[in-house]
């Protein structure tokens, strides 16, 4: 009888992967309509650990001992292959972060003029990877090229992020992606001088790097997980952290993925969780809908969250994809909601401002009514390290501006950069035809209402311009449906672009919230549904006092 051990998580033996970094070169000046990464690669190399022959033809008494180690040893390999694909995410995640930090990757840079200069193994090239993303890959060299998408790698204290990382480390159930957002990670305020009990009342226990991080207004750290097998993930995390969860937990995790799944955007919050001495919130999603969202728009729920800074802990090379489409997206959204010439301030503050257009929350006395503002003034840095790699890229605007002639005006904190964008309406057709697939449906619909186009002609026209063909580069294009939506009355177009919006969000925000009050518990809804009252009060009183100052 032949004695196999069983496989690990990640479908084969247990390996150890090493990380061999090439050298950093020299990059040259900002320049207009920029490629946006460097190309020094950093290539995971495989070396097999061990192999396991075992002979069939022992006597009984040796296959059974051997049958009890084999299943420990399985067991331990299959520990050990989910711990490595969590340390390898973790590496590549430092490496993109290391590259993040490097100004010279951030810079906008000239696209090359040569397509076969710039393909990759992949087969990518700049001119159609966000036109035929591949969102089956596995490996972070599979990307369109090296460095792609280290804009989302945000730097902070790094004594800081290793607590929040140390903080996965608690969860047995193995996280793919992982980030953590909101002001408990970037402030949003003026730091005060909280007191020993103060922070005691929001963290227990919490580390210096913490108390530092925060400048003295201790808040809870909110996280998003990405995890491949809901269900799976979910009986795992109730064996080990049952009191995470309220009552729906003891029905099992069927039920608990049913309600994540059916009910709200597909996010699982569990709230008020105190791990290693700090308050967290974490929030657990599918990898695949995280991705649908992060492409196409459909509830803009967790695309939203993403538009803004955040921490990414452990990548994912299809989440990564995903989300430059995702920030392009909301780049070319913010562009048709703006004036011809505007400041970063105010791009910013349109980005950060899409996901709080329909939500219920600032409907309701339940949120800072000036929270962009507050996301925005205190962020410049971060949002400018996110999006000015991609303005250098898009062809119809530019920074408009002599700062961006110094050396390090990346790192400027003290200038707010003007910018131009260039209205004519082929262009800006172009960037409606590249707006995410469930959002631009919507928006085609109410134009279609406008314009008062007959349903066949309709159908007829969107054929025409069908762009699921994966040999078809029409999408690049708009058409003249397109450009007659760009042409349109600016007070018109942002008005239908802002509903399109709220109906976007409104329904999936919802339903999210009202399930809050069952996968929370009544205690720990009421406790943060008078966090955010109180967080509303204080920021209406601030908002009376800026009007009675000016």
């Amino acid at each position: 009888m032949v004695v196999r051990p069983m496989p690990s998580s990640s479908g084969g033996l247990s390996a150890t992967w090493t990380y061999a970094a090439a050298p950093r070169f020299p990059m040259s000046p900002p320049m207009r309509g920029a490629r946006l990464y460097s190309r020094h690669a950093v290539r995971p190399q495989h070396r097999s650990r061990y192999s396991l022959p075992v002979s069939s033809r022992l006597p009984p008494t040796t296959r059974l001992h051997l049958r009890t180690f084999a299943s420990d040893a399985s067991k331990k390999s299959a520990s050990e292959g989910a711990n490595a694909t969590a340390h390898m995410k973790e590496s590549e995640t430092e490496s993109a972060a290391s590259a993040a930090s490097s100004l010279d990757d951030l810079h906008p840079q000239a696209h090359p003029t040569s397509t076969a200069e710039s393909t990759t193994s992949t087969g990518y090239s700049d001119i159609d990877w966000e036109d035929k993303p591949n969102f089956h890959i596995e490996k972070f060299t599979e990307l369109p090229y090296t460095n792609f998408g280290v804009n989302q790698h945000m730097v902070i204290n790094q004594e800081f992020k290793e607590v929040l990382r140390h903080l996965l480390w608690r969860f047995r159930a193995p996280i793919r992606y992982a980030f953590a957002y909101g002001s408990g990670v970037f402030p949003q305020s003026e730091g005060g001088a909280a007191s020993e009990a103060e922070i005691k009342a929001v963290h227990p226990k919490a580390p210096v790097a913490v108390q530092k991080a925060q400048d003295g207004s201790p808040k809870m750290i909110d996280f998003i997980f990405g995890v491949s097998f809901t269900q799976h993930w979910h009986s795992l995390n109730l064996t080990q952290h049952r009191d995470h969860y309220s009552m729906l937990g003891s029905l099992g995790s069927a039920a608990v993925t049913y309600v994540q799944d059916k009910w709200g955007a597909g996010v699982y919050f569990n709230p008020y969780v105190t791990v290693d001495g700090i308050l967290i919130k974490y929030g657990v999603v599918n990898i695949d809908t995280l991705c649908r969202d992060l492409s196409e728009w459909d509830t803009l729920y967790l695309a939203g969250r993403l538009h803004k800074p955040v921490k990414i802990l452990r990548d994912d090379p299809r989440v990564r994809l995903a989300n430059q489409i995702n920030l392009l997206s909301a780049l070319r959204t913010a562009l048709l909601l703006l004036p011809p010439t505007f400041t970063e301030q105010e791009l910013y503050a349109t980005i950060a401002g899409i996901s709080y257009l329909g939500d219920p929350r600032m409907a309701f006395p339940t949120e800072n009514p000036k929270k962009v503002a507050n996301i925005v003034n205190h962020n410049m840095l971060n949002f400018r390290r996110l999006y000015a790699p991609l303005v250098g890229s898009l062809p119809n605007v530019i920074y408009d501006d002599p700062a961006c002639s110094k050396p390090n005006w990346i790192e400027n904190a003290d200038s707010v950069l003007k910018l131009q964008q260039d209205m004519d309406p082929i262009k800006r057709g172009n960037m409606v035809r590249r707006l995410p697939k469930a959002f631009r449906a919507k928006l085609y619909f109410e134009y279609q209402k406008k314009f008062q186009i007959p349903q066949l002609e309709f159908d007829k026209m969107m054929e025409e311009s069908k762009d699921e063909d994966a040999d078809s580069f029409k999408r690049q294009q708009g058409g003249g449906f397109e450009q007659r939506i760009a042409q349109d009355a600016p007070e018109s177009l942002r008005s239908n672009v802002r509903g399109v919006i709220k109906k976007t969000i409104n329904w999936p925000s919802t339903t999210q919230s009202m399930k809050g009050f069952v996968t929370s518990g009544f205690r720990r809804s009421a406790r943060y549904l008078g966090e955010k009252m109180s967080k509303y009060r204080e920021g209406s009183n601030a908002k009376k006092d800026d009007e009675i100052s000016s």
